[in-house]
Protein backbone atom coordinates (compact mmCIF):
# COMPACT_ATOMS: atom_id res chain seq x y z
CA UNK A 1 0.00 0.00 0.00
CA UNK A 2 1.09 3.70 -0.82
CA UNK A 3 1.57 5.61 2.32
CA UNK A 4 -0.92 8.85 3.25
CA UNK A 5 2.14 10.91 2.75
CA UNK A 6 3.21 9.53 -1.10
CA UNK A 7 0.52 8.51 -3.85
CA UNK A 8 -0.18 8.75 -7.33
CA UNK A 9 -2.76 11.71 -7.87
CA UNK A 10 -6.37 10.53 -8.69
CA UNK A 11 -8.02 11.70 -12.01
CA UNK A 12 -11.76 11.64 -12.92
CA UNK A 13 -10.68 8.67 -14.24
CA UNK A 14 -9.61 6.56 -11.06
CA UNK A 15 -11.01 8.85 -8.28
CA UNK A 16 -12.90 6.67 -5.29
CA UNK A 17 -16.19 7.69 -4.86
CA UNK A 18 -17.72 5.97 -2.14
CA UNK A 19 -21.25 5.18 -1.09
CA UNK A 20 -22.66 5.77 2.66
CA UNK A 21 -24.48 3.06 4.17
CA UNK A 22 -26.40 5.39 6.38
CA UNK A 23 -29.23 4.60 4.16
CA UNK A 24 -29.36 1.05 5.29
CA UNK A 25 -30.52 0.65 9.12
CA UNK A 26 -27.38 -1.68 11.46
CA UNK A 27 -30.70 -2.87 13.12
CA UNK A 28 -33.15 -4.51 10.88
CA UNK A 29 -37.37 -4.62 11.32
CA UNK A 30 -37.38 -8.02 12.93
CA UNK A 31 -34.98 -6.79 15.62
CA UNK A 32 -32.23 -8.53 14.45
CA UNK A 33 -28.57 -7.00 13.40
CA UNK A 34 -26.78 -6.21 10.03
CA UNK A 35 -23.90 -8.07 12.28
CA UNK A 36 -25.33 -10.83 12.57
CA UNK A 37 -26.62 -11.61 8.66
CA UNK A 38 -25.31 -13.98 6.16
CA UNK A 39 -22.92 -13.57 3.82
CA UNK A 40 -25.94 -13.90 1.54
CA UNK A 41 -27.83 -10.69 3.49
CA UNK A 42 -24.93 -8.87 2.95
CA UNK A 43 -24.48 -9.47 -0.32
CA UNK A 44 -28.33 -8.67 -1.00
CA UNK A 45 -27.72 -5.05 0.28
CA UNK A 46 -24.36 -4.06 -1.21
CA UNK A 47 -25.97 -5.94 -5.15
CA UNK A 48 -28.22 -2.71 -4.58
CA UNK A 49 -25.05 -0.37 -3.93
CA UNK A 50 -23.50 -2.12 -6.89
CA UNK A 51 -26.08 -1.59 -9.06
CA UNK A 52 -26.45 2.17 -8.20
CA UNK A 53 -22.96 1.75 -10.21
CA UNK A 54 -21.02 2.47 -6.98
CA UNK A 55 -17.73 0.90 -7.13
CA UNK A 56 -16.44 1.71 -4.03
CA UNK A 57 -18.34 1.86 -0.75
CA UNK A 58 -17.54 2.72 2.71
CA UNK A 59 -19.28 0.17 5.27
CA UNK A 60 -20.37 2.86 7.73
CA UNK A 61 -20.58 1.21 11.11
CA UNK A 62 -24.20 3.02 11.76
CA UNK A 63 -24.45 -0.08 9.39
CA UNK A 64 -21.95 -2.75 10.11
CA UNK A 65 -19.43 -2.67 12.16
CA UNK A 66 -16.69 -4.48 9.79
CA UNK A 67 -13.82 -3.75 12.85
CA UNK A 68 -15.82 -6.29 15.56
CA UNK A 69 -16.00 -8.80 13.39
CA UNK A 70 -14.37 -12.12 13.93
CA UNK A 71 -11.38 -12.86 11.27
CA UNK A 72 -13.51 -15.53 9.61
CA UNK A 73 -16.38 -13.63 9.31
CA UNK A 74 -13.87 -10.47 8.06
CA UNK A 75 -12.42 -12.69 5.12
CA UNK A 76 -16.44 -13.46 4.26
CA UNK A 77 -17.63 -9.68 4.41
CA UNK A 78 -14.54 -8.77 2.42
CA UNK A 79 -15.66 -11.80 -0.11
CA UNK A 80 -18.71 -10.41 -0.45
CA UNK A 81 -18.16 -6.94 -1.45
CA UNK A 82 -15.04 -8.17 -4.38
CA UNK A 83 -18.18 -10.52 -5.37
CA UNK A 84 -20.03 -7.29 -6.02
CA UNK A 85 -17.34 -5.87 -7.57
CA UNK A 86 -16.48 -3.15 -4.95
CA UNK A 87 -13.41 -1.69 -2.91
CA UNK A 88 -13.48 -0.58 -0.11
CA UNK A 89 -11.39 2.92 0.08
CA UNK A 90 -12.68 4.35 3.74
CA UNK A 91 -14.06 3.52 6.87
CA UNK A 92 -15.89 5.97 8.44
CA UNK A 93 -17.42 5.81 12.38
CA UNK A 94 -20.45 7.37 13.45
CA UNK A 95 -21.40 8.65 16.32
CA UNK A 96 -18.28 7.08 18.27
CA UNK A 97 -17.35 10.48 20.31
CA UNK A 98 -13.53 9.82 21.14
CA UNK A 99 -14.24 12.08 24.62
CA UNK A 100 -17.49 10.86 25.56
CA UNK A 101 -17.78 11.07 29.44
CA UNK A 102 -18.68 7.48 29.65
CA UNK A 103 -17.47 5.89 26.65
CA UNK A 104 -14.73 7.35 25.42
CA UNK A 105 -11.92 5.19 26.01
CA UNK A 106 -14.23 2.28 24.59
CA UNK A 107 -14.49 4.39 21.69
CA UNK A 108 -11.19 5.31 21.91
CA UNK A 109 -9.91 0.78 21.46
CA UNK A 110 -12.59 0.53 19.11
CA UNK A 111 -10.99 3.65 16.84
CA UNK A 112 -8.04 1.74 17.02
CA UNK A 113 -9.57 -1.70 15.42
CA UNK A 114 -10.99 0.49 12.63
CA UNK A 115 -7.33 1.65 12.05
CA UNK A 116 -5.76 -1.78 12.22
CA UNK A 117 -9.22 -2.91 9.85
CA UNK A 118 -8.62 -0.40 7.21
CA UNK A 119 -5.15 -1.59 6.80
CA UNK A 120 -5.98 -5.16 7.02
CA UNK A 121 -8.38 -4.03 3.89
CA UNK A 122 -6.37 -1.90 2.45
CA UNK A 123 -8.17 1.23 2.28
CA UNK A 124 -6.43 4.83 2.30
CA UNK A 125 -8.79 6.73 5.12
CA UNK A 126 -10.31 6.21 8.47
CA UNK A 127 -13.01 9.29 9.46
CA UNK A 128 -13.32 10.17 13.48
CA UNK A 129 -15.51 12.52 15.27
CA UNK A 130 -16.45 14.10 18.47
CA UNK A 131 -20.17 13.78 18.06
CA UNK A 132 -22.24 11.62 20.25
CA UNK A 133 -25.62 9.47 19.55
CA UNK A 134 -28.80 10.89 18.68
CA UNK A 135 -30.86 12.34 21.75
CA UNK A 136 -34.68 11.18 22.19
CA UNK A 137 -35.79 14.19 20.40
CA UNK A 138 -33.44 14.49 17.59
CA UNK A 139 -34.79 10.48 16.98
CA UNK A 140 -38.53 11.84 16.78
CA UNK A 141 -37.93 14.73 14.91
CA UNK A 142 -38.10 14.58 10.88
CA UNK A 143 -34.49 16.04 10.99
CA UNK A 144 -32.92 15.54 13.62
CA UNK A 145 -30.21 18.61 13.17
CA UNK A 146 -33.54 21.14 13.64
CA UNK A 147 -33.14 19.59 17.17
CA UNK A 148 -30.02 20.73 19.41
CA UNK A 149 -27.58 17.72 20.18
CA UNK A 150 -25.12 16.90 22.82
CA UNK A 151 -22.44 19.45 22.52
CA UNK A 152 -18.51 19.30 23.69
CA UNK A 153 -17.93 20.79 27.31
CA UNK A 154 -16.08 24.01 27.34
CA UNK A 155 -13.17 22.45 29.02
CA UNK A 156 -9.34 22.94 28.35
CA UNK A 157 -8.95 19.59 29.71
CA UNK A 158 -11.56 17.65 27.78
CA UNK A 159 -10.00 19.47 24.58
CA UNK A 160 -6.60 18.72 25.85
CA UNK A 161 -7.69 15.15 25.70
CA UNK A 162 -9.34 15.09 22.49
CA UNK A 163 -6.03 16.31 20.85
CA UNK A 164 -4.21 13.16 22.95
CA UNK A 165 -6.77 11.12 21.61
CA UNK A 166 -6.40 12.25 18.02
CA UNK A 167 -2.56 12.18 18.18
CA UNK A 168 -2.53 8.89 19.39
CA UNK A 169 -4.76 7.25 16.24
CA UNK A 170 -2.67 9.85 14.21
CA UNK A 171 0.25 7.70 14.86
CA UNK A 172 -1.08 4.48 15.24
CA UNK A 173 -2.65 5.08 11.66
CA UNK A 174 0.63 6.83 10.35
CA UNK A 175 2.45 3.26 11.54
CA UNK A 176 -0.13 1.54 9.37
CA UNK A 177 -0.04 3.68 6.44
CA UNK A 178 -3.39 5.49 6.88
CA UNK A 179 -4.74 8.72 6.71
CA UNK A 180 -7.04 10.40 9.36
CA UNK A 181 -9.76 12.73 8.72
CA UNK A 182 -11.85 14.14 11.50
CA UNK A 183 -15.25 15.06 10.71
CA UNK A 184 -16.71 18.42 11.13
CA UNK A 185 -19.93 18.37 13.34
CA UNK A 186 -22.00 21.14 14.79
CA UNK A 187 -21.12 22.18 18.43
CA UNK A 188 -18.00 19.86 18.42
CA UNK A 189 -14.91 20.59 19.22
CA UNK A 190 -14.11 20.66 15.03
CA UNK A 191 -17.46 21.94 14.45
CA UNK A 192 -16.49 25.45 13.04
CA UNK A 193 -14.00 25.90 10.41
CA UNK A 194 -11.20 27.73 13.02
CA UNK A 195 -11.95 25.20 15.79
CA UNK A 196 -11.20 21.88 12.92
CA UNK A 197 -8.11 24.02 11.70
CA UNK A 198 -7.17 24.39 15.50
CA UNK A 199 -7.23 20.86 16.62
CA UNK A 200 -5.22 19.38 13.09
CA UNK A 201 -2.51 22.08 14.00
CA UNK A 202 -2.76 21.63 17.82
CA UNK A 203 -2.41 17.35 16.95
CA UNK A 204 0.04 18.23 14.55
CA UNK A 205 0.49 15.27 12.49
CA UNK A 206 0.73 15.32 8.58
CA UNK A 207 -1.37 12.28 7.99
CA UNK A 208 -4.65 13.98 10.29
CA UNK A 209 -6.56 16.41 8.61
CA UNK A 210 -10.60 17.29 8.42
CA UNK A 211 -13.16 15.97 6.96
CA UNK A 212 -14.64 18.95 5.37
CA UNK A 213 -18.61 17.44 5.73
CA UNK A 214 -19.79 21.49 5.32
CA UNK A 215 -23.33 19.96 4.75
CA UNK A 216 -23.58 19.16 8.44
CA UNK A 217 -23.05 22.24 9.21
CA UNK A 218 -24.83 24.49 6.26
CA UNK A 219 -28.08 22.47 6.96
CA UNK A 220 -28.30 23.87 10.53
CA UNK A 221 -31.55 26.51 11.15
CA UNK A 222 -28.79 28.71 12.99
CA UNK A 223 -26.21 31.44 11.68
CA UNK A 224 -23.02 29.73 10.57
CA UNK A 225 -20.56 31.36 8.56
CA UNK A 226 -20.85 31.12 4.63
CA UNK A 227 -19.54 27.79 3.47
CA UNK A 228 -16.90 29.91 0.91
CA UNK A 229 -15.49 30.72 4.26
CA UNK A 230 -15.28 27.43 5.52
CA UNK A 231 -13.64 26.15 2.14
CA UNK A 232 -10.81 28.36 2.21
CA UNK A 233 -9.90 27.94 6.13
CA UNK A 234 -10.07 24.32 5.51
CA UNK A 235 -8.93 23.60 2.15
CA UNK A 236 -4.95 22.73 3.17
CA UNK A 237 -6.37 20.31 5.52
CA UNK A 238 -8.93 18.43 3.88
CA UNK A 239 -8.42 14.66 4.02
CA UNK A 240 -11.64 11.50 3.12
CA UNK A 241 -14.38 14.45 2.59
CA UNK A 242 -17.78 13.67 2.92
CA UNK A 243 -19.96 15.31 0.77
CA UNK A 244 -23.72 16.01 0.65
CA UNK A 245 -25.67 19.12 0.16
CA UNK A 246 -28.48 20.93 1.19
CA UNK A 247 -30.78 23.97 0.32
CA UNK A 248 -30.47 26.98 2.16
CA UNK A 249 -33.09 30.35 2.88
CA UNK A 250 -32.44 32.84 5.44
CA UNK A 251 -34.97 35.76 5.64
CA UNK A 252 -33.19 38.68 6.78
CA UNK A 253 -36.46 40.55 7.96
CA UNK A 254 -37.34 37.70 10.81
CA UNK A 255 -34.34 35.72 11.28
CA UNK A 256 -35.92 32.52 10.04
CA UNK A 257 -33.72 29.87 8.58
CA UNK A 258 -35.25 26.42 6.64
CA UNK A 259 -32.64 23.94 5.55
CA UNK A 260 -33.52 20.49 3.11
CA UNK A 261 -31.48 17.70 1.69
CA UNK A 262 -31.04 18.35 -1.74
CA UNK A 263 -28.03 16.87 -4.81
CA UNK A 264 -24.97 18.09 -4.88
CA UNK A 265 -25.35 20.34 -7.89
CA UNK A 266 -28.33 22.13 -6.48
CA UNK A 267 -27.96 22.83 -2.65
CA UNK A 268 -26.15 25.90 -1.28
CA UNK A 269 -22.28 24.61 -1.20
CA UNK A 270 -20.84 25.30 -5.18
CA UNK A 271 -19.14 22.09 -5.40
CA UNK A 272 -17.32 22.67 -7.94
CA UNK A 273 -15.44 25.74 -6.61
CA UNK A 274 -15.26 24.10 -3.37
CA UNK A 275 -13.55 21.09 -5.26
CA UNK A 276 -10.66 23.54 -7.19
CA UNK A 277 -10.02 25.02 -4.06
CA UNK A 278 -8.76 21.82 -2.44
CA UNK A 279 -7.26 20.86 -5.07
CA UNK A 280 -4.87 23.97 -5.53
CA UNK A 281 -3.58 22.12 -1.46
CA UNK A 282 -2.96 18.78 -3.01
CA UNK A 283 -6.15 17.02 -2.05
CA UNK A 284 -5.61 13.43 -3.17
CA UNK A 285 -8.28 11.62 -0.85
CA UNK A 286 -11.38 9.89 -1.44
CA UNK A 287 -15.43 10.73 -1.97
CA UNK A 288 -18.06 9.00 0.44
CA UNK A 289 -21.57 10.40 -1.07
CA UNK A 290 -24.45 10.83 1.56
CA UNK A 291 -27.70 11.88 1.47
CA UNK A 292 -31.02 11.97 3.80
CA UNK A 293 -34.01 11.67 3.03
CA UNK A 294 -35.97 9.85 -0.02
CA UNK A 295 -34.04 7.34 -1.87
CA UNK A 296 -30.47 8.44 -0.80
CA UNK A 297 -28.73 5.77 -2.33
CA UNK A 298 -30.15 6.81 -5.71
CA UNK A 299 -29.81 10.63 -5.03
CA UNK A 300 -25.95 9.55 -3.83
CA UNK A 301 -25.42 7.83 -7.15
CA UNK A 302 -26.54 11.13 -8.69
CA UNK A 303 -23.99 12.59 -6.40
CA UNK A 304 -21.35 10.19 -8.29
CA UNK A 305 -21.77 10.74 -11.64
CA UNK A 306 -21.98 14.70 -11.00
CA UNK A 307 -18.51 14.29 -9.03
CA UNK A 308 -17.00 12.71 -11.91
CA UNK A 309 -18.44 15.12 -14.27
CA UNK A 310 -16.39 17.87 -12.60
CA UNK A 311 -12.91 16.38 -11.34
CA UNK A 312 -10.15 16.79 -13.02
CA UNK A 313 -8.93 14.49 -16.33
CA UNK A 314 -5.81 15.56 -15.68
CA UNK A 315 -3.08 16.59 -12.70
CA UNK A 316 0.18 18.28 -13.17
CA UNK A 317 2.38 15.80 -11.82
CA UNK A 318 2.28 12.40 -10.41
CA UNK A 319 2.47 12.90 -6.93
CA UNK A 320 1.37 14.52 -3.80
CA UNK A 321 2.78 14.81 -0.64
CA UNK A 322 1.07 16.41 2.74
CA UNK A 323 3.00 17.57 5.66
Amino acid sequence: MSSHSERSLYTRANWPIAAAMINFPGILPDGSSVQDQQAEEWATTLEEVADAGFTEVDPTDSWLRVADLSPDRLDEFLGVVEDKGLTIPGISTSRKNLVDPEKGADNLAYAHRVIDTAARIGAQSVCFGLFGPLTPAQQKALWFWTVAGEKNPDDPEVWNLAVARIRELGDHAADAGLEVALEMYEDTYIGTADGAVRMVEEVDRPNVGICADLGNLVRLHRPVEHWWSMVEKIAPYARYWHVKNYTRTEDGTTGSIVTAPAPLEFGVINYRNAIKKVLEHGFNSPFLCEHYGGDGLSISATNRTYLQRILPRERVGSRVHHG
